[in-house]
């Protein structure tokens, strides 16, 4: 399943969905707009546009999320290596660590994947 792309801004939206999921619209209108500084109408707005998109569901105002954070992560994720690197996962890599300094513990992390993948 492709997964549709997620706006900066509706990204920010789902991650308030993601922590609080079920959660009623009027709830979400003031969360957004605590957290956001959104109005009624844009939080309503963005729930339309994320449901005719398939990200979330809204059903007799309970809001819930078709796509989990992990995977919309792992899109952008690819989006990015794609667009950038020429879909070089190596290039990425390499070009995110020369502008942070990697803990041993990252560095470790990122060992245990690449050994994960590897069995």
């Amino acid at each position: 399943m492709e997964i549709p792309k997620i706006f900066e801004s509706e990204y920010r939206f789902c991650e308030i969905l993601w922590e609080n999921e079920p959660v009623t619209s009027s709830e979400l209108v003031r969360l957004c707009s605590e957290r956001l500084e959104w109005k009624k109408s844009t939080t309503y707005t963005v729930i339309r546009r994320l449901s005719e998109r398939g990200v979330i569901k809204s059903e007799d105002t309970v809001v819930t999320s078709l796509i989990s954070r992990e995977d919309a992560q792992s899109a952008e994720s690819a989006e990015v290596v794609e667009r950038t690197f020429s879909g070089s996962l190596p290039s990425f890599i390499a070009a995110f660590a020369r502008k942070k300094n990697l803990s041993k513990q990252e560095i470790d992390e990122i060992q245990r994947i690449i050994d994960n993948y590897k069995e």
